[in-house]
């Protein structure tokens, strides 16, 4: 093995440097920071830092930005939120989702359907944006809720969130946002979007696992999701995790003082792999969007007819590679991405994608070996397919 490329950054990325120093620079701060002790207080005085920090990274309130074990527990919590209204007699009974959301939404949304309750998939269009055409057709009176991530972690594209947000609020419903794949890479703003709930989780943009964020605005409704304690206004019980939430606070500085620079960065190296793949490969789709405006900066899913995309993902990890398919493969299940099919491709095409995600610690000197490394491997899975292109 040649060298290592980590293009998976849309799966995690590792802790930044400074991350790291930052929160061993305050190992000493054990203390409980519910208690009224010095070590207590000093505790509690870091954590209200990195609340302040997450709430001028989203241009939000410190008071709603209420820390959860990230970005799945916060989007499990907001429809917990509204199945709980809906419990309690609101004359609002339905929820909507994109059909392209991540699926810490989409199978809680299935689990209550299930379960009886009213919920709805709007269609996304061939970039997998959602049809706002189709949202305006399905929003009333009757909606409690309106839920669409901010941009996709398979295609990187861009969801209209400020319009969606318009609809939902126009009907009298809330608008949640899962801005997980968009921080650190667009500027997001909880203000302009206009949204009530906004999740997040630190480790994808270059701080601790196991921490993050949902963001209410101040008046929305919310209920304790963790019962015990006062924590977090007596909403999320539990012993704070003091170094973790220091991490994030960095984490957050770093994203948001570093922001237009990651943005290049990112956009030049994955517009080279993407020409360099166009010119050196024969036939192949780019899912998705090219338009910089449309698309998050750093990713990008390209299908490979006649080639499955698990035998692309494991050739390439032999060189040192590592990449994601379009298939849920890692879990078990050969089915192909729902993100791709709702796009509109079709299964074989859905079969055979790849996504490449760039993160702050690659360089073009990467782009440089995968565009050595791809080609050839394309040519050998292809030439063991019984489907030719």
């Amino acid at each position: 093995m040649e060298r290592y490329v980590y293009l998976d950054n849309n799966g995690t990325t590792r802790m930044a440097d400074e991350v790291i120093s930052f929160i061993h620079g305050y190992d000493g701060l054990y203390g409980n920071a519910s208690s009224m002790h010095t070590l207590g207080r000093q505790a509690a005085a870091g954590i209200e830092w990195a609340r302040k920090e997450i709430a001028l990274l989203i241009d939000g309130d410190e008071d709603g930005v209420i820390f959860t074990s990230g970005a799945t527990e916060s989007n499990n919590t907001v429809f917990s939120i509204f199945r709980d209204r809906i419990d309690s007699g609101s004359e609002r009974k339905r929820i909507i989702i994109s059909s392209v959301e991540h699926p810490a939404s989409i199978e809680t949304a299935k689990y209550l359907g299930k379960m009886g309750y009213d919920v709805s998939f709007c269609p996304v269009d061939s970039i997998g944006r959602l049809r706002l055409d189709e949202l305006e057709r399905m929003v009333d009176d009757s909606v409690a809720l309106v839920s669409v991530m901010t941009g996709n972690n398979e295609t990187g594209t861009i969801q209209p969130v400020k319009e969606a947000a318009a609809i939902a609020h126009r009907c009298g419903a809330y608008f949640h946002t899962d801005a997980t794949q968009a921080i650190g890479k667009i500027a997001v703003s909880v203000k302009d979007i206009d949204a009530d709930y906004l999740s997040l989780s630190g480790h994808k943009f270059y701080g601790p696992k196991g921490i993050g964020v949902l963001y209410a605005r101040p008046g929305v409704p919310v209920s304790p999701f963790v019962h015990g304690g006062h924590q977090e206004k007596g909403l999320r019980a539990g012993t704070y995790n003091n170094q973790a939430i220091y991490g994030l606070g960095k984490a957050a500085e770093l994203a948001r003082t570093g922001l237009e620079e990651e943005h290049r960065r990112l956009w030049q190296m994955r517009e080279a792999l993407r020409k360099g793949i166009e010119e050196s490969i024969p036939d192949v789709i780019v899912n998705g969007s090219n338009d910089e405006r449309l698309c998050l900066p750093g990713t990008l899913n390209v299908s490979f007819p006649s080639a499955e995309g698990e035998s692309i993902l494991l050739y390439l990890d032999l060189e040192g590679i590592e990449v994601s398919t379009g298939s849920a493969c890692a879990t078990g299940s050969l089915e192909p991405s729902y993100v791709l099919l709702a796009s509109g491709l079709d299964v074989e095409l859905a079969h055979g994608s790849i996504r490449f995600s760039f993160g702050r610690y690659n360089t073009m000197e990467d782009v440089a070996y995968v565009l050595e490394k791809l080609p050839p491997i394309i040519s050998r899975v292809r030439a063991m397919s019984t489907r030719k292109v």
